[in-house]
């Protein structure tokens, strides 16, 4: 009797969860549809095009057909994704999917039902969510919610800007879901299947190799060499159901030219904030200075100032820098990480694993798009709730990275709500870990992966959840330069230096960012 009153109590909580979970989607959901009628970035037409590609041409012609400037890039499950969205467009608009006639399509059909796929999609991400938190108690679950399905930057990437990363995140997530369960084939095969939809997210494929090689096929030289097998089959199984196609076809070769256009450049037209903002403007400086001493320095054709987006090449005193280059930096940044995932592969740091992974990717990779932040962003966002010092870091990353995004919604209408999402976003984490974190009582996580909460340590200090005074300071200069790009520019220079806001914020960002890395880094490397 006692159990059976048990379990009908846990299915009440389990029920209650729930409900309150669904709450927060549908109140995310409210204020996405508010959003409809603002500003539709070049990534509407990116997506539409696609959406008529998949639907108009046969599979053996998506990864050649350029009627529009804005080719498909992304693997093949994302093009499948794209033609099943493509079925219900057709019957809401035929215009929408017409190859010739859509080109730059922009009525209200258009935006409506791409920005109603992106909402029904984050489904996927409130299940993740679900899977990452529902075996911890009440107020961490709604903190995470809080950071995760209400976070300011998929509003603004997402459902602004317009992109479908809620979607892909939450299948991140599903699989660190299942890897911190110790369901490690569950776990692979979710991020292979993330792979096959957008190949960005392979940054952390090493973590994820040695987790699996340490973690999943232990326990001897047969046993081990027999669950290899099987989880190397069935990665392979995932690729050769998205990839076997092309293979078929003989197109493979244009399949990754087009996943990896390498010409674009080291950096994105608006430099995301990372490692290479203080190495163009090294050698800017270094080029200035040279050429004021009377040396013969050539300026490139190239130019970042411009905002453009710049050849490989683009460099005047410093080494230029290749994917390769860039390819070994990540490595080189990651190793400290691999090194722990095969010495201890823990479930419970996979999570903190894989975003360190990401932030590696975003602060030293190839042609990163600022957007990228939100690979690792929203994952430490799950882990900010295990101590005081992960609040405290992920309270100032979160800000950082959001501020970041600001750029892209370069229109005045949007500017209050920007500013507004940040905000709220900011009010809510404070008092959330202030709830959390009251007297600055530390609590970890018991060491068995399965998110069972057990107190581990109970340190003090003054005043509960307050961020030093360097974190102050930076914050405080963050709402100076926004001051100064918003307003004082403008004012006192005009269109001159037209593009200093944007150069100032990059690299601003950027010394959080890498604030952010060497934390996280000096956490894994101290972590037992």
């Amino acid at each position: 009797m006692g159990k059976q009153k048990l379990s009908s109590k846990g299915v009440q909580n389990s029920g209650c969860t729930k409900a309150t979970l669904w709450w927060f989607y549908l109140v995310a959901a409210c204020i996405k549809v508010l959003l409809f009628p603002s500003y539709s970035s070049t990534d509407f037409e990116v997506h539409r095009n696609w959406l008529a590609v998949t639907h108009s041409l046969p599979l053996s012609q998506w990864y050649f057909d350029e009627t529009s400037p804005w080719t498909l890039d992304y693997p093949p499950f994302f093009a499948h994704f794209e033609h099943f969205l493509s079925m219900f467009a057709h019957l809401i608009d035929p215009k929408i999917v017409h190859l010739q006639e859509g080109l730059n399509y922009s009525a209200n059909t258009v935006v409506y039902f791409q920005r109603g796929t992106v909402i029904l999609s984050d489904l996927c991400l409130l299940y993740g969510v679900y899977r990452l938190t529902r075996n911890l108690d009440s107020r961490k679950q709604k903190l995470i919610w809080l950071s995760a399905i209400w976070s300011p930057m998929l509003f603004i990437v997402d459902h602004v800007h317009f992109q479908y990363n809620g979607f892909l995140i939450g299948i991140l997530l599903i699989s660190l879901s299942y890897l911190e369960e110790g369901r490690d084939l569950l776990g692979g095969f979710f991020f292979a299947v993330l792979l096959c939809l957008k190949h960005l997210f392979a940054v952390a494929a090493p973590v994820y190799f040695v987790y699996l090689l340490r973690h999943y096929c232990r326990g001897g030289i047969g046993r081990g060499f027999t669950r290899l097998l099987i989880m190397g089959g069935m990665v392979a199984a995932v690729f050769a159901a998205a990839f076997g196609p092309f293979f078929h076809l003989g197109q493979i070769q244009q399949v990754i030219r087009r996943l990896f256009p390498f010409g674009r450049g080291l950096c994105h037209a608006y430099w995301a904030p990372n490692f290479w903002v203080f190495y163009i403007m090294s050698d800017k400086g270094l080029a200035f200075i040279l050429r004021r001493l009377g040396f013969n320095v050539q300026t490139p054709t190239a130019t970042f100032t411009a905002g453009l987006v710049g050849d490989s090449s683009p460099f005047s005193v410093l080494p230029q820098v290749t994917p390769l280059v860039t390819f070994m930096m990540v490595l080189l940044a990651l190793s400290p990480c691999l090194l722990k995932a095969w010495k201890d592969p823990k479930p419970q740091m996979i999570s903190r694993w894989v975003a360190y992974a990401y932030t590696c990717g975003f602060l030293f990779g190839w042609h990163v798009h600022e957007k990228a932040s939100l690979h690792f962003v929203i994952p430490l966002a799950i882990v900010a709730v295990q101590t005081l010092e992960d609040a405290k870091h992920y309270f100032l990353l979160s800000i950082v990275s959001c501020y970041s995004l600001f750029p892209l919604l370069f229109e005045a209408q949007e500017y209050p709500i920007k500013i507004l999402l940040l905000l709220l976003h900011s009010i809510l984490m404070w008092s959330g870990f202030s709830a959390q974190f009251p007297d600055g009582a530390e609590t970890a996580r018991a060491p068995t992966g399965h998110h069972t909460e057990k107190k581990v340590d109970q340190r003090k200090s003054n005043g509960g959840f307050v961020i030093g005074w360097i974190e102050r300071m930076y914050l405080i200069g963050l709402v100076i330069v926004e001051i100064w790009g918003q307003f004082l520019h403008p004012l006192l220079l005009g269109d001159k230096l037209a593009f200093a806001p944007l150069m100032l914020i990059s690299i601003y960002c950027a010394l959080g960012i890498m604030y952010s890395w060497i934390w996280q880094l000096t956490f894994i490397v101290k972590s037992p």
